[in-house]
C-alpha cells in the first residue's frame, strides 16, 4: 500500500505539465459539441459576414473549399495505402 501511495504521488507530480493543454482540449471539445448542438449559430454568423463583407466571405469561402477538397484527397490517398 505504501508503494501504491508513492506511485500515485509520483504520477500526480508528473501530470502537472499536462493539465493546461488537457484543459484547453476539454474546452475545445465542449465548444465543438455546442456547435454541433446549435448549428444555427455558425450559419447565422456566416450569413451576417456574407451580407456585410461579401468579397471577404467569398474569398474565405474559396479558401475553405480548397482546404476541404485537399483534405478529402489526402484521406482518399491515405485510405488507398492501407
Amino acid at each position: 500500500m505504501l508503494r501504491s501511495a508513492e506511485l500515485r504521488q509520483s504520477l500526480a507530480i508528473q501530470v502537472v505539465p499536462l493539465q493546461a493543454p488537457l484543459a484547453l482540449a476539454d474546452r475545445a471539445r465542449a465548444a465543438w459539441q455546442w456547435l454541433r448542438a446549435n448549428p444555427e449559430a455558425p450559419i447565422a454568423a456566416a450569413v451576417v459576414i456574407a451580407v456585410l463583407r461579401p468579397r471577404r466571405a467569398l474569398r474565405w469561402g474559396m479558401r475553405l473549399w480548397w482546404g476541404w477538397r485537399n483534405w478529402r484527397r489526402l484521406q482518399q490517398r491515405l485510405g488507398s495505402l492501407r
